[in-house]
């Protein structure tokens, strides 16, 4: 029994060596989760959205930033050889330079875009909103068109192979195909499925187009005819990335419960299914381009990457890492309270930080929209509220969409109110010793 219990233990670290050598990186810069990804195809280099309202192109390890959305980043793609496409939370769409890093921004859906593709021969881009409509964005010079039809968010918009039709996905549990260059045709329904769908992916000529659900469908059908072709449904929830490699047949699906599942397209068969997240779900995924390389993004600030052929060998991304500065059994209270509500977007040291939020350090007795080289809202740029005992205790008591109406903080409130002064005794502390 030692004997195989040693070969086994050898057997698991020459799987480590071979991985570390293979590749295995993470990609760190980001002030907050990862929530979309793409790769070059002309170098391979990650470009990268994140909830810290940015853009980031990987130059190797070292980011290049674009800043200028007003909001977290949910999508990215690329465009051509010198341009960018990317989507957020602030309702617009930028296209970027790349070489100069400058954005044109479009305006005109009037909700969070939560997915972009761009058409083959690169002259339009197609947008998925909150809104419920689908955008139609030339490249060049033109006025954009809008879709409607669905009768929920659109989550998920692709291009067919020739790119005469667009695919779309909602929340309103349908799949949907459009004659998009013709104004009056209607769009044909080739799902309803019942549960919201979150992502699509159409194969190599529209041979079969894959989804994935917010109950965990992971199915294929032939979007002629709508007949399945294939169901890899787990019970795992939702699915919330996916992404194809035509050149190795690779299917690759991310769910909540921080999964990634590959499948081969040519026998539909999973071929690898592995933890890949150590806390949290997989938001994004995205192959290299010689399909051999698997990059992911989730909760963590970080992009992780993987060989496939590899991945089974690979514990959780981070799962030696804690989110927080120390465990959460060891937190008091107030720490507890300001790890889940506000760490994701605030830092305690003093500027610059990355994070989506303005540093607290120095909080309190700061007048708001005050810290430089933040990019306030315009309810708080000039405004007169200090943060105070008071101020922040009503903050979080009737929540920010009430207090300062306008404002970029999220809906969230600490309806206790031993808990919100808990809070508050730990942020005093923290932001007067923290970074110094």
């Amino acid at each position: 029994m030692r004997a195989v219990t040693l070969g086994l233990c050898i057997l698991g670290l020459a799987a480590a060596d071979k991985l570390s050598a293979q590749g295995f990186t993470t990609l760190k810069g980001h002030g907050g989760p990862v929530m979309g990804l793409s790769v070059l195809p002309d170098n391979g280099a990650v470009v990268s959205a994140s909830f810290d309202n940015s853009v980031g192109l990987w130059q190797g390890r070292v980011p290049r930033w674009f800043e200028g959305h007003r909001a977290a980043v949910i999508a990215v793609h690329p465009l051509g050889h010198d341009r960018l496409v990317s989507g957020g939370d602030d309702h617009a769409v930028i296209i970027w330079d790349r070489g100069t890093g400058t954005g044109r921004r479009l305006e005109g859906h009037r909700g969070k875009i939560a997915a972009l593709d761009v058409s083959p021969g690169g002259k339009w881009i197609a947008s998925a909103s909150w809104d419920g409509a689908i955008g139609l964005w030339p490249t060049g010079d033109g006025a954009a068109r809008f879709l409607d039809g669905h009768d929920g968010p659109v989550s998920d918009v692709a291009f067919s192979a020739e790119g005469d039709l667009l695919y779309s996905a909602s929340a309103d549990g349908t799949l949907r195909e459009w004659r998009w260059r013709d104004a009056d045709a209607a769009p044909r329904v080739l799902l309803d499925q019942g549960f919201g769908i979150n992502r699509l992916v159409p194969g190599p000529d529209d041979a079969w187009l894959a989804y994935g659900g917010v109950d965990g469908a992971t199915r294929v059908i032939d979007p002629e005819t709508g007949r399945e072709i294939a169901d890899f449904t787990l019970d795992r929830r939702p699915v919330l990335s996916m992404a194809h490699h035509a050149g190795t047949g690779q299917l690759a699906v991310g769910d909540g419960h921080g999964h990634i599942m590959v499948i081969d397209t040519g026998t539909w068969r999973i071929t690898r299914d592995f933890r890949a997240m150590a806390r949290g779900p997989v938001w994004a995924l995205a192959f290299s381009p010689d399909g051999d390389v698997i990059h992911a993004g989730g909760l963590d600030e970080v992009v992780f990457t993987w060989p496939v052929d590899l991945l089974e060998d690979a514990g959780p991304a981070g799962e030696t890492e804690h989110s927080f500065l120390r465990p959460v059994e060891e937190m008091g209270n107030g720490e507890r309270q300001f790890m889940r509500k506000c760490s994701i977007c605030h830092a305690l040291t003093p500027p610059p930080s990355r994070k989506a939020g303005p540093t607290l350090h120095g909080l309190f007795g700061r007048r708001a929209g005050t810290v430089p080289g933040y990019a306030y809202s315009e309810t708080l740029d000039g405004a007169e509220l200090v943060w105070t005992v008071d101020t922040i205790d009503a903050l979080f008591d009737i929540g920010p969409d009430h207090y300062i109406p306008g404002s970029k903080m999220p809906m969230q409130r600490i309806t206790a109110t031993q808990d919100r002064q808990d809070m508050i005794d730990y942020l005093r502390r923290a932001t007067e010793t923290e970074g110094n």
